[in-house]
């Protein structure tokens, strides 16, 4: 049964910083390179067949170390920007509780989570799927009905889109899932891509 894992690349500097990134390209903390290779820890295990992620440093370098701990630094690897972080617009670089003390909490929160709603001048989840689902159709199934074990490491909204497509989460409920950062998360298919599990390890 073929496996896709999933993995929010490790802290980056602006996470540390509580500020919007967004598709900004910032570096990962020395904390964020130890999530990552806690991550490939756990992974071990996994033999992968191919691999994917971002065109943004944070991620890359995510998948660099957890490629070095798992012992497959030749796993064939597609980079592409459709696994990018969503466009936060004209909230990227700012300090998230200042934005919520001028805004509120509500909006903040409806701005990060909601499915539809826009950032200022930004992207919505719904729009970060419509480039993130098609690209797993068209890249990553072919390979898991070939019985292929992907990882794939991005963001937590191009992650969130894909999860939605995967477990059928509505955007109603999607508001209330985060995903932490360093944690793989790893979905089993049967032959014909019946989700069968998933779970966090």
């Amino acid at each position: 049964m073929p496996l896709l894992v999933i993995v929010r690349h490790g802290q980056s500097q602006w996470n540390l910083e509580n500020r919007f990134t967004g598709n900004k390209d910032v570096p990962l903390t020395a904390l964020g390179r130890e999530e990552a290779h806690v991550a490939g820890k756990k992974l071990k295990n996994i033999v992968f067949d191919h691999a994917f992620t971002s065109l943004l440093e944070r991620a890359e370098e995510t998948l660099t170390i957890i490629l070095g701990e798992i012992e497959q630094m030749e796993l064939p690897v597609t980079r592409n920007s459709a696994l990018n972080e969503r466009d936060y617009g004209t909230l990227q670089g700012l300090n998230k509780a200042e934005v919520t003390e001028k805004y509120g909490a509500k909006q903040v929160e409806l701005w990060r989570r909601s499915y539809d709603l826009q950032p200022p001048g930004g992207e919505s989840l719904k729009e970060t799927a419509t480039r993130v689902i098609p690209f797993y159709q068209q890249e990553m199934e072919p390979l898991l009905i070939a019985d292929k074990n992907i990882l794939v490491v991005a963001h937590g909204n191009s992650l969130r889109a894909l999860m939605m497509y995967l477990e059928k989460i509505s955007p109603e409920n999607i508001i209330s899932v985060n995903i932490p950062t360093g944690a793989p998360r790893i979905y089993t298919f049967s032959s014909h891509l019946k989700l069968v599990d998933v779970l966090y390890l």
